[in-house]
């Protein structure tokens, strides 16, 4: 990291403080994990970003909104639209705690498509966890899809924005489906688009889990082998296995075993088979691989709802010291503790059930599964 230049922004906070001591952990916590294993706590990163978003971040908490700009619109020339989602959502979620590097960016470049996509994205972010969220989001929508417009005829990542504003806002199904499709007209396997599509469909109907499943697995058979979307059955799973009732206790996390109501009995195999295709997902990339770390993490938390823990084992030691806030954030409001607690579990029982403790949380609004939803949740 380059030598730090005297400057006049105020202090960092203590979230920024946190997310560059995060940063600055995160190469020494690689070169401990070249060798894969379970990672010990004090290995543990949350949210880490990998190598190409860390420098944008760390710019952004000096008030510097070049590398964020560079790094957009290189995923902008290069059509790498998952990559270009997930940044443009980590950058959203950055800019909610310090925001002067947008301000400036956006004074600078007004018509900047990249910079419309970020704060686009932001505005979705501010409104989502508000009581008014419906209110709020459907006030934004028009210049969230204004942004959408104007951001070219190959670009998915702004029409996934909003999507998540008309889910939130809670649109009819005609003017959700006339923003879908000019999402995958644009990139017909972009995974954010979806997913956000998935969790449309899930929150229409809380027993229309055959419905999501047949939805994600066709767009999972339809997209290149190499295609983040092949992932999407996984995703249909997790909300199949979070619904309201699908575990026994009184546990409603990860931790719960036995999820035998009537709904998960009924799509048992294919709840396994998009675990078993997520496993062989999880197998094309390194151990301790940044970019693979949402996949696994949300494959450990349903290999664990569906009782494989052998096999949660195995994706906890390839994710290394990777933690991603989302799926954990379903069930705490501390996912990195729900994480730890899901992981000791399975250490301690790794052939066995895992108990049936602990409960969701109140809080955050929830969708019609049961999910703390977020906007860019992946």
């Amino acid at each position: 990291m380059a030598e730090p230049r005297p400057h006049n922004h105020p202090e960092p906070s203590a979230v920024v403080l946190a997310m560059l001591r995060a940063f600055l952990r995160t190469a020494a916590a690689r070169a401990r994990s070249r060798a894969p294993r379970l990672a010990q706590d004090d290995d543990v990163l949350l949210d880490a970003p990998d190598d190409r978003l860390a420098p944008a971040l760390v710019a952004a908490a000096h008030g510097e909104h070049g590398p964020a700009a560079r790094l957009l619109a290189g995923t902008r020339h290069d059509s790498e639209w998952d990559h270009r989602d997930r940044y443009a959502t980590r950058l959203a979620a950055f800019a909610r705690f310090r925001s002067e590097w947008l301000d400036t960016w956006r004074a600078t470049a007004p018509d900047d498509p990249d910079a419309l996509l970020v704060a686009a994205r932001l505005a979705v972010h501010r409104h989502w966890d508000s009581p008014a969220r419906t209110e709020l989001l459907r006030q934004v929508i028009p210049s969230v899809v204004a942004a959408a417009e104007t951001a070219g005829p190959a670009d998915p990542v702004p029409w996934r924005t909003a999507l998540d504003a008309a889910r939130g806002a809670g649109a009819e199904h005609a003017e959700f489906e006339r923003l879908w499709e000019q999402a995958v007209r644009r990139s017909p396997h972009h995974y954010g688009s979806h997913v956000a599509a998935l969790e449309y469909l899930a929150a229409a109907s809380s027993d229309g889990h055959g419905e999501c499943l047949d939805f994600a697995e066709t767009a999972a058979q339809e997209a290149p082998e190499e295609a983040l979307v092949r992932a999407l059955p996984l995703h249909a799973a997790f909300t199949c296995l979070t619904a309201t009732g699908t575990g026994t206790g009184t546990g409603t996390d990860a931790r719960t075993g036995g999820a035998t109501t009537a709904a998960v009995r009924t799509h048992r195999p294919r709840l396994d088979a998009a675990a078993d295709r997520a496993i062989t997902l999880s197998a094309a990339h390194p151990a301790a691989d940044p970019w693979a770390a949402e996949l696994r993490n949300l494959l450990v938390y349903v290999l664990v709802r569906l009782e494989r823990h052998q096999d949660a084992a195995e994706q906890l030691r390839l994710t290394g010291p990777y933690v991603t806030s989302f799926p954990w954030d379903r069930d705490t409001d501390d996912p990195l503790g729900g994480f730890l607690r899901v992981r000791a579990d399975v250490r301690a029982h790794p052939g066995e059930a895992a108990p049936a403790t602990g409960t969701a949380a109140p809080g955050r609004p929830r969708n019609g599964y049961g999910e703390r939803v977020r906007p860019g949740d992946h």
